[in-house]
């Protein structure tokens, strides 16, 4: 299992801050999070109930080489929002089958789990695998 570069280099740049540092990190992705655009609507989008904050998804496969990843989560729930831009920024534009070989946990190396609860990196892996679930 592998992931694409861009993924890489996220979790990289986690490796390289500690405790608190680690969160304000995440905070920086939640406001980076892209806006949706004018043509898709949240009603249109699949909910991630696994998330503790409203969260929507939308996964469109149509080029298989160039997978679209798009998020909706409120700003009033920065770790959610903070996930869903990590998830983003490492995997928007990727080939579907880059996507599917990223391990379903890589998300422990990004050193969260002694700042953000467990219900709450759970989450992310409940994004992870509903992102697959799509391409496959």
């Amino acid at each position: 299992m592998s992931m694409p570069a861009a993924l890489a280099e996220v979790v990289s740049d986690f490796k390289e801050v500690e405790g608190q540092d680690k969160l304000a990190l995440l905070l920086e992705f939640a406001g980076e999070l892209p806006p949706l655009p004018a043509e898709l609507e949240e009603a249109a989008m699949e909910p991630v109930p696994e998330c503790q904050s409203p969260l929507f998804l939308h996964v469109d496969a149509g080029d298989r080489d160039h997978v679209r990843l798009y998020f909706s989560a409120p700003a009033e729930a920065p770790t959610t929002r903070g996930f869903a831009a990590i998830l983003a920024t490492g995997l928007d534009g990727q080939p579907a089958q880059d996507i599917l070989a990223v391990p379903d946990d890589f998300y422990t190396d990004l050193g969260l789990a002694k700042l953000i609860s467990p219900l709450r990196l759970r989450g992310m892996s409940a994004m992870l695998a509903r992102i697959k679930n799509r391409l496959k």
